[in-house]
């Protein structure tokens, strides 16, 4: 088993929330766990806030390599926003079936974006019978002209089965760095069993090249009646996936009530949800943890009580130096932004920031600040810079 790094951190930092973006509880692991008072809010920040513009319930960002950048918004809108906050709104943008949590997601450029054009985005499309899925395509996103557009929309993978529900989608997306692989976070539609289930591809990490086919190297390309994209499983809802400097894939993934993790995503490993978790059932129902389990991969940190984690980054900038190498994770019920740090293939809660509202998204720009999207309507973009 892996050892684990629980943050026990400050009850008031937690709220107390009813769905599954906003969990909280009790649980715990038996290896390197953190007291209580080993992490405390930073009083004294050592950046400062500009809001940048405002946007309806914003999900996802991305970089242009010109310094602007596309933000997605959750109803079914991509903005192209300048630095100044001017705000454009991008046609072409494939029909979402909205609500609970599903809508528009992510939004990654292209590893080949300066030649090619091309933006990957995912979405929640809606099926037979009230059943719905994520859905990962892929576009040209063309600039020129009055209207920005994307043109030749192309979906390239869907959530498998479809089913009802609009919770835990998570369609992150990630490409490995040497641009040859993509990595789609697929959530467990709060359906639980198909986590552990090698027939669907809910409640999994998926490894597609970029036009959708599988590699033949996948881990379980020759098992029978498994899928053949399926990298990693027993996941829950996988709101942050992001590779760090030496290569290496991490996810961060709401448990249930409480337990959220950081996971370093092994080839073929089974994470284990719903069988262990280190948080339980919202009915209270106790779900063994990891330790009672070896046969599962362990969170490297779990979150006791919930932080209800969403983005993922590793900074890599200048603007922070001291930072450099360290993973940040937005907090939706904690209102904070937290800094990881890591030694080897462990890794810790360092810092937690209060923010003072949902964070729903982690973005490092070309110039070092690191920016942050807060949640719901009039969400704003928020640009953080040294202080001084």
């Amino acid at each position: 088993m892996k050892n684990i790094g629980l943050s026990l951190s400050i009850a008031i930092l937690m709220a107390s929330c009813t769905n599954g973006e906003n969990a909280q509880a009790n649980g715990g692991a038996s290896t390197e766990t953190q007291a209580l008072a080993d992490i405390s809010p930073v009083d004294r920040k050592p950046f400062e806030t500009t809001a940048i513009a405002s946007f309806d319930e914003p999900w996802a960002m991305t970089f242009l390599p010109d310094g602007r950048m596309l933000v997605s918004e959750k109803a079914g809108k991509l903005q192209l926003v300048d630095a100044k906050g001017q705000k454009t709104e991008i046609g072409g943008v494939p029909e979402v079936d909205y609500g609970g949590q599903g809508g528009f997601g992510d939004i990654v450029l292209a590893p080949d974006f300066a030649t090619s054009n091309m933006v990957y985005l995912s979405w929640v499309e809606a099926g037979d019978k009230d059943t719905r899925g994520a859905v990962v395509g892929r576009a040209r996103l063309e600039l020129k002209g009055q209207k920005p557009a994307l043109k030749n929309l192309k979906a390239i993978w869907k959530q498998s089965p479809k089913v009802e529900g609009r919770g835990h989608f998570s369609h992150r997306i990630a490409f490995s760095p040497d641009g040859e692989y993509l990595f789609i976070g697929s959530g467990e539609r709060q359906k639980f069993d198909p986590a552990q289930d090698m027939a669907a591809n809910l409640g999994k990490i998926v490894r597609l090249y970029p036009d959708g086919s599988v590699p033949k190297d996948n881990p379980f390309v020759d098992k029978e009646d498994a899928l053949p994209e399926i990298w990693s499983l027993g996941h829950r809802n996988i709101l942050g996936l992001a590779f760090d400097s030496k290569g290496r894939l991490w996810n961060q993934e709401m448990g249930p009530k409480a337990g959220d993790e950081l996971n370093l995503v092994q080839r073929g490993a089974n994470y284990g949800y719903p069988i262990v978790s280190e948080g339980d059932h919202y009915d209270g129902k106790k779900i063994p943890n990891h330790d009672t389990h070896p046969e599962f991969e362990a969170p490297k940190v779990a979150w006791v009580p919930t932080i209800a984690p969403s983005g993922l980054i590793f900074y890599s900038g200048k603007l922070f130096p001291a930072w450099q190498g360290s993973a940040f994770i937005g907090g939706l019920a904690s209102q904070a932004l937290i800094r990881i740090s890591f030694d080897g293939d462990s890794a810790k809660e360092a810092e937690r920031f209060l923010m003072d509202t949902r964070i729903r998204e982690v973005e490092q720009g070309p110039d070092g600040a690191i920016y942050v999207l807060e949640d719901g309507e009039g969400g704003r973009l928020l640009k953080l810079t040294p202080t001084g």
